[in-house]
């Protein structure tokens, strides 16, 4: 079961992926986005969860589903 989203963002110059959840835990830098990215992807479809990719203004770009259902990705989340 996943522990939350993987999430590729662009942090302090470098690529990140990281994993959402109480304490957002670092899984990997990066000198680019298309390492990154691909790594989240792996990672997202090892642990059968959603990939979120994001912009260097953390913007979502992309969001992929990796979920053992198939179920589409769920609705990104307004801020208040």
């Amino acid at each position: 079961m996943a522990e939350g989203f993987v999430h590729t963002l662009h942090i302090n110059g470098r690529w990140v992926n990281s994993l959402e959840g109480r304490k957002r835990r670092i899984l990997g830098t990066f000198d680019t986005k298309e390492e990154a990215v691909e790594a989240g992807r792996e990672e997202a479809s090892r642990r059968l969860t959603e990939h979120l990719i994001h912009n260097e203004d953390l913007s979502v770009e992309e969001r992929n589903s990796y979920r053992a259902d198939r179920r589409p990705p769920q609705p990104l989340r307004e801020k208040p």
